[in-house]
Order: structure tokens, then C-alpha cells, then sequence
């Protein structure tokens, strides 16, 4: 679709959002929203004409990109039938999504309970933890991201935490790998993940085992860095787990449904956690909707015990509707393979020839549809661009590689000194082709501030 400028309704959208709307995790009156008049496929425009391509999935959610025709349809299906049902009923759309999901996640996670997205899937996926063992206590990552809700607010390891943190929300946080910036003076991958194991060992030991309901952690870490675990590393945290009778959740809200190449990012590593979370990319964001899988052995303490926690909109018609026909899209059109060859062929050898020629480029990771370039001022002694959690005049050196991005037609996703590489996991190789020149000329500016 070619966009037609209209700027006299793009500032009345721009002025009613400055008067009315309070946007999240930001100083109000420091933000210029970009009003926004379309999208479809990897693209969305504004009122001026202005067209973009878009490397961030909005909150690498859309999977399938925007506007897919069969999921509008299945949605204008449903609204015509049914728009919403309370949530102790057993409704069609509903009862499919959650048989479609549990085809597709790892083991015995059989059983679905929809949330409203992925911080109160990970509230109650802590909550189940803790009465089915009967501990007070969950261990989280340091670099990681659970949400904006009270609990998932409090195990989120990175900055967004701090002006909420009770310290008394039982959780206490780790270490987890991460060779590039390694808390463990590691060398190899190898020695990262052995070292890492013993530290969330020792960690467990010394907070007292039988206090440990649950660890939690992202398969593939998201907003926090996109760090792919070392080989040996979730197994060797299952059998921990195993070990000191503690459930091992894995958070799948971003790594989920394509976005690594596989349906879940668990399966890349053959590990299955007792709980897992998921939003986002289970209906590509078209109408909000999140979950926990549940396992069989979890479940069953609920089987005559009631589970105390609900949601009033808990698997809404509309949202499972979307959820259906975007499974189908992605099992249909081969997202999910798409995602990992496109990922394999011609992002990953694009990205490493970036980092062959900008001297801002410290390291390359990732898989799939989900990558993230490390930016740094000096690659040998790894200083990171701007400093970490920056903003203001320190965060200058990335706000002008993001200016210059969108300059070429691309939006990037930038957090702290990344930016991260995570298009829907349909865009096709010309697209993908595109983003990377972008990204070539928006790292140039990037290469200024390099010593």
C-alpha cells in the first residue's frame, strides 16, 4: 500500500494524544510520539508519507507482520458471532487455541490458562509455582525483562525495575551467562556455562533450597540483550531444579511462536520446563492475549484444589479467534521455517558483514528472527557506546544512530548500546535486504563515536 500524506489529521491524532494519553516509561512531556496512519506487512507510515520498515516486530510481536488478511477476517468472523463470553464457559475459539497451543509446546504442557499478556502470565505462573511447592521465594535473572506488573515488575532484572522494587517481593537475582561481558572471568563457552551453573547453585544453597519455589528465566533473553544460552546451560538449570525440588518456568513471551526458528525457543535446546509463558507472537499481537502452559504434574495440585486467580477477560473470544488463525497462518505458510532459514541465510552472514566494516560493532548474536549488534565505543577493551542505562546527552551516540536509521526508512530497535535486529518472521529477503543497507548507513554514524 502506498501512503497518502495527510498532515492536518496527523496533528489532530499528535495533539489528542499530547493532551490525553499518558504513555508508559516515559517523562510526558519529553516525548514526540510519531503518529501513525497505517501498517501492512513489515511496513507502517505516517501522515506525512513517510514509510518505514519495521526491524522491531512493534514490541517483536508481529510475528506475521501487519494486517495479515486471514486474521482480520477471523477476528470480523468472530466479532460477528460472538465478541466475548465470560471466562467459566467452554467456548469454541477458545477451547481450539488452547488445543493448538499445547500441540505445540514441549512435553507434557498440556494445559492452557489464558491471561491478557505476558506480565500476568508471569504473575500467575509465579503464583502456581509457590502454592504448588509451598516456598516463599523465585530466582530471576539480572539482564532480563517479565513484565510491568507488580511481581513480574520485581523479577525483571535490568533498570525498569529499580523505582519499584519493594525488596520484599521474595525474589532474589542472579547471574546468568552471558560470555561477551562474562561476570565469571570465562573464557570459553564452556567455561561460562559451568561457572554460571555453579554461581545459581551456590546462589540456591545459600538462600536455602527449601525456600525455592521457582527460577525463571527467558529461553533467549529479549529487551535485555538477546544472549543465546551456552549449550549445556537450561539443562543444567532443569537439573537443578530436579535436583532441589524447585519448578523451573521459562519465559517464551518474546522468544515464542517463530520468533528463534522454532515454535519455542526450548526447543532449540530439547530442555521442557515445568511452566512456561507466552504472549505476543501466539496471535501476533491483534488483539492482547497471554498464557501460561501448565504441566501435567503442576496441574493435577489444581485437580480438586481450587486454583485461586483469574482474570475477567481470560481467553476473550476475539483474542483466541486471532490466536487460531494466526497458528494456522504461520503452520500453513511455513513462518516458522521461513524465520529460521531467512535467519541462517541471510541475516546472520548480512549482520557479520556489517560488523566485518563498522568498527561500532562488537559482536553479533542471535537466531532466527531474533539478533542483536552489540555496540561499543572500543572492540578491544568492549566499552559499551554510551554508558549503561544512559539517557540524556550521555545516550547521545545512539540516539544519533537511530536518527539516521529512520532517515534510510528503517525503525530500529534500540535499548541501552544495542540495537536488535527482530522483523516480522515473514519478511521476505528483499526486505530483509533493504533493512541491512540501512542499517549499513545508520551504523556509519554510529562509527563516529568509536575510538
Amino acid at each position: 500500500m502506498t501512503p497518502q500524506p495527510n498532515p492536518q489529521v496527523g496533528a489532530a491524532v499528535k495533539a489528542a494524544d499530547r493532551a490525553h494519553v499518558f504513555h508508559s516509561w516515559s517523562a510526558q512531556e519529553l516525548i514526540d510520539p510519531l503518529a501513525v496512519a497505517g501498517a501492512e506487512g513489515s511496513y507502517f507510515w505516517d501522515y506525512e508519507g513517510n514509510r518505514y520498515l519495521d526491524f522491531t516486530s512493534g514490541l517483536v510481536y508481529t510475528n506475521i507482520g501487519y494486517q495479515h488478511p486471514k486474521v482480520v477476517a477471523a477476528i470480523q468472523e468472530q466479532a460477528a458471532t460472538m465478541t466475548t463470553f465470560a471466562p467459566a464457559f467452554a467456548v469454541e475459539a477458545r477451547s481450539e487455541a488452547a488445543r493448538l497451543i499445547a500441540e505445540r509446546t514441549p512435553g507434557d504442557l498440556d494445559k492452557i490458562f489464558f491471561t491478557n499478556g505476558g506480565a500476568d502470565a508471569v504473575e500467575h505462573a509465579t503464583r502456581m509455582a509457590r502454592l504448588h511447592t509451598g516456598r516463599p521465594k523465585v530466582l530471576a535473572a539480572y539482564r532480563s525483562y517479565h513484565g510491568g506488573t507488580q511481581q513480574a515488575i520485581n523479577l525483571t532484572g535490568d533498570p525498569r525495575r529499580w523505582a519499584s522494587d519493594t525488596g520484599t517481593a521474595g525474589v532474589v537475582h542472579f547471574w546468568a551467562p552471558y560470555l561477551y561481558r562474562s561476570r565469571f572471568y570465562a573464557e570459553t563457552e564452556r567455561q561460562e556455562c559451568e561457572r554460571a551453573l555453579q554461581h545459581l547453585e551456590d546462589t540456591i544453597v545459600f538462600e536455602g533450597a527449601q525456600t525455592v519455589a521457582a527460577i525463571i528465566l527467558e529461553t533467549v533473553p529479549g529487551t535485555a540483550g538477546i544472549m543465546i544460552p551456552p549449550p549445556g546451560y537450561l539443562a543444567g538449570v532443569r537439573a537443578l531444579c530436579d535436583k532441589y525440588g524447585i519448578v523451573f518456568v521459562l519465559d517464551e513471551v518474546m522468544a515464542g511462536f517463530g520468533r528463534t526458528g522454532e515454535w519455542f525457543a526450548a526447543d532449540l535446546f530439547d530442555v521442557t520446563p515445568d511452566l512456561m509463558t507466552f504472549a505476543k507472537g501466539v496471535n501476533s499481537g491483534y488483539v492482547p492475549l497471554g498464557g501460561v502452559a501448565i504441566s501435567g504434574e503442576i496441574a493435577e495440585t489444581f485437580a480438586k484444589r481450587p486454583y485461586p486467580g483469574g482474570l475477567t477477560y481470560s481467553g476473550h473470544p476475539l483474542a483466541c479467534a486471532a490466536a487460531v488463525a494466526t497458528l494456522n497462518v504461520m503452520a500453513d505458510e511455513g513462518v516458522v521455517d521461513h524465520a529460521a532459514n531467512l535467519g541462517a541465510q541471510v541475516i546472520e552472514p548480512g549482520l557479520r558483514a556489517l560488523a566485518e566494516r563498522h568498527p561500532s560493532v562488537g559482536e553479533v548474536r542471535g537466531v532466527g528472527m531474533f539478533w542483536a549488534l552489540e555496540l561499543v565505543k572500543n572492540r578491544e577493551t568492549r566499552e559499551p557506546l554510551v554508558p549503561y542505562n544512559a539517557t540524556g546527552e550521555a545516550n547521545a551516540p545512539m540516539a544519533a544512530f537511530g536518527a539516521a536509521a529512520k532517515k534510510h526508512g528503517l525503525w530500529p530497535f534500540i535499548n541501552m548500546n544495542r540495537t536488535h535486529v527482530v522483523p516480522p518472521c515473514n519478511i521476505t529477503e528483499t526486505e530483509a535486504k533493504e533493512g541491512l543497507a540501512a542499517l549499513d548507513a545508520a551504523l556509519s554514524v554510529a562509527d563516529e563515536h568509536t575510538a
